[in-house]
């Protein structure tokens, strides 16, 4: 219960800062376009465009952490920049083989797309990004999958747009510290990284309970199948020193990308 509850209030003051200075959501699918014009005249010349996926998290978390995940420290981020708005969760991402069906398309739920599908529908919401207005163009990828086609795109983008006052952006900082930083500060903390783990284990389960602990199920924490790591002492406080982590970090990395722009 009181995990449930740390995490809930947690999860309210997300809510409260993905807004911006005048109360309006920093979520473009929350606006109308008449009110997204307005943004965009006002100053708001950022767009993060949030990766998300959709796969097996293991026995206790639900399938569709990556995309609630990315969706509010996207907006979390975006609240903190003060120029910049959330464009949709893209929830399908390259998760494996088909035929036959290899890493986490082994479980039911997960959903997998080619990379060329995955790099094209960034590539044209990038584009049409661009055309509406926004000059730096942000991709945040929270799961691994994405990371190289964010890279590709973004590069492909930039060479197309050398005369243009537009820019892409692969933050690929925002996955480092989430697969990697979160882990080592909790190793500091005397954490085993077996437990720690990569994947469903105790990095990954705390974040989901900081950010919305609905999609946690407390009564089945165990390793097991489909878990790289042991969530079972996972808790919402430990989840918010990644979420202050992740967020801090990408921060200062976008600014750095804009600033280079």
């Amino acid at each position: 219960m009181r995990v449930v509850i740390v995490g809930l209030l947690f999860c309210l003051s997300l809510a409260g800062v993905a807004r911006g200075d005048a109360g309006t959501s920093v979520y473009i699918e929350d606006l109308t376009w008449t009110e997204l014009r307005d943004q965009l005249a006002a100053g708001k010349s950022i767009a993060i465009v949030p990766l998300g996926g959709t796969e097996q998290n293991g026995p206790h978390m639900a399938i569709g952490k990556h995309n609630l995940r990315v969706k509010l420290l996207a907006g979390k981020i975006a609240a903190a920049l003060g120029t910049a708005l959330v464009a949709p969760v893209l929830s399908y991402v390259p998760e494996g083989g088909l035929n036959p069906p290899a890493g986490h398309m082994r479980f039911p739920g997960t959903i997998t797309v080619p990379e060329e599908t995955f790099e094209k529908t960034i590539e044209y919401a990038a584009r049409r990004l661009q055309v509406h207005g926004f000059r730096d163009i942000v991709f945040l990828g929270d799961h691994g999958s994405t990371q190289t086609g964010e890279e590709a795109v973004a590069r492909r983008l930039n060479r197309e747009w050398a005369a243009k006052p537009a820019r892409a952006h692969a933050i690929v900082e925002y996955y480092r510290v989430s697969e990697s930083g979160f882990g080592h500060l909790l190793e500091s903390r005397g954490y085993a990284a077996g437990e720690v783990g990569i994947h469903a284990g105790l990095a990954d389960t705390a974040l989901m309970m900081a950010l919305d602990p609905s999609l946690v199920r407390t009564d089945k924490l165990q390793p097991g199948e489909g878990v790289n790591g042991d969530p079972r002492r996972a808790t919402a406080e430990l989840g918010a020193l990644g979420v202050t982590a992740i967020v801090d970090q990408t921060v200062a990395a976008i600014k750095q990308a804009v600033a280079r722009h």
